[in-house]
């Protein structure tokens, strides 16, 4: 195979860059694109194997993404995605580096976050685009001999294909220009000192690249002053890390613990429900559904999805692609619960064997809809349970158009928010406000234990007279049960 040279560097008049392409980052990032997205690179920011990139003075995040480059191999106009692959000569990694420090100067066109000198390594070897299937395609990355991305290009959200026809519309390809496909999760950032390494290579692991490596160093000469200075925040810092834990920041937001989450799971729903009443929330329970596995019980953090009722011209526009129910699914992460608002509608399903099973693979807890399901016995075979109002054969565009995501919605007669904490199980679907959660299941652990007190009482013959509630008396000997016999 042909080695990338400054041959290779000297053909390339313009280097595009897409924002997101990978479901994996898409769901680190929160937000899954309907469309692709770009951005330029001076081709100036190109290096060769081997380089050293250098952290500006005075910057704290130099963030490293690995990619795929595809060469431009003759120029396309207007192609049709049919045809783009053929003007494609060759695929090579690349690495899209950039400093987080100065996003908010130019966030958007990212000229001075990712254009520096240096910024765009690629190589080491070419790989011929038509001895290649672009679908079956590894990228991989390692931070300092550590593996940190590695992810294939079977489900991209943009088919390398469809990206060369995308830009052919409006703008000529031309032959030796690169495209950087997007970067998978794992991003992160780099210091001063450290060796970055990204590889491509077929899945079956025929060809490679090799590993293009870049050594970081620190840059000496501080900015002037007549332009924008670095800045970052903790916003910043969280995107270039992938993850506030990742970048040593306290978690925010609607956060479930696994205690929590642990004793959630260990009070019942009736005893939730009432601990709810005494607090004044009276319309928390999602009601009128039935769930895949009865007798199970899920404890998780809310994602929430609208259907809107169906309009021909609408469905048009929002219906198909990759749209807000596709994007929904796709994007649910570990442990969370995806809550569907179909308005009651039986007449329709709202998700299917092959949804519900991409929300499985993804490590959802539930899916709760209160709507009808397709493919009811495929979907209640899934580990995962769902809990729906009915089944129906028939397709989502009957009734329904998928309108919005992460938003507040109502379902089964309950408003649910993003970040709500959903219980359910066979005895019902509560929405737990996370505000009040911790104090909640403390006071509805206190309750069990009064009740488990109870219903011994009960069984040794005693009325529940003063006992259910239980009177002063009552009150006291349950004390005394309680120091005896239930210490924690």
């Amino acid at each position: 195979m042909k080695q990338v040279n400054g041959d290779t560097l000297a053909a390339a008049r313009k280097v595009i860059a897409v924002h997101i392409n990978y479901p994996s980052r898409a769901a680190q990032r929160g937000r899954t694109p309907a469309q692709p997205s770009y951005f330029l690179k001076p081709s100036s920011s190109l290096a060769l194997n081997g380089s050293t990139v250098e952290r500006p003075a005075g910057c704290e995040l130099l963030g490293y993404e690995g990619e795929i480059a595809l060469v431009i191999g003759k120029a396309a106009r207007r192609v049709s995605i049919e045809d783009a692959w053929s003007h494609v000569s060759a695929v090579t990694a690349s690495n899209d580096l950039g400093v987080y420090d100065l996003r908010w100067a130019d966030k958007g066109s990212n000229v001075r976050s990712k254009g520096g000198d240096g910024f765009t390594p690629v190589g080491p070897a070419l790989i011929p685009a038509d001895a290649v299937d672009p679908s079956k395609l590894r990228i991989r990355t390692w931070h300092n001999g550590e593996l940190v991305q590695d992810d294939t290009t079977e489900d991209l959200l943009f088919p390398f294909a469809r990206l060369v026809a995308d830009l052919s519309q409006l703008l000529t390809l031309e032959e030796g220009d690169l495209i950087l496909t997007g970067t998978p999760a794992g991003a992160s950032v780099a210091k001063p000192g450290d060796v970055l390494e990204v590889e491509v290579g077929t899945t079956d692991g025929a060809l490679s690249t090799g590993r293009l490596a870049t050594t970081v160093e620190e840059g000496t000469t501080a900015f002037a002053d007549f332009g924008a200075q670095p800045k970052v925040d903790d916003l910043q810092r969280e995107e270039a890390y992938g993850s506030r834990e990742a970048a040593g920041l306290a978690a925010v937001g609607p956060v479930l613990s696994p205690e929590l989450k642990a004793k959630l799971e260990s009070v019942a729903t009736a005893t939730l429900s009432s601990q709810l009443r005494k607090r004044g929330l009276n319309n928390v329970s999602i009601d009128g559904l039935q769930g895949t596995r009865p007798g199970g019980k899920v404890v998780g953090l809310a994602r929430t999805l609208r259907y809107v009722p169906n309009r021909e011209d609408l469905f048009k526009t929002h219906g198909g692609g990759f749209n807000a129910q596709k994007r929904a699914i796709d994007s649910v992460n570990e442990g969370e619960i995806l809550v569907m608002e179909a308005r009651g509608e039986k007449g329709t399903g709202t998700v299917g064997d092959i949804l519900a099973l991409r929300a499985q693979v993804r490590g959802a807890a539930a899916i709760i809809t209160d709507g009808g399901v397709r493919d009811y016995s495929a979907v209640a075979e899934l580990e995962m349970p769902t809990w729906f109002a009915n089944p129906h054969p028939a397709v989502l565009g009957r009734r329904h158009i998928p309108w919005d995501t992460d938003i507040t919605i109502a379902c089964g007669g309950a408003t649910v928010q993003p970040g709500d904490i959903i219980v359910a199980d066979s005895d019902g679907i509560l929405v737990i406000p996370p505000a009040i959660a911790e104090e909640l299941v403390e006071d509805c652990i206190q309750q069990e234990k009064e009740e488990a007190f109870i219903f011994e009482m009960v069984r040794k013959g005693n009325s529940v007279d003063g006992l259910y509630p239980m009177n002063a008396e009552w009150q006291a000997k349950y004390k005394e049960w309680e120091a005896g016999n239930h210490h924690d």
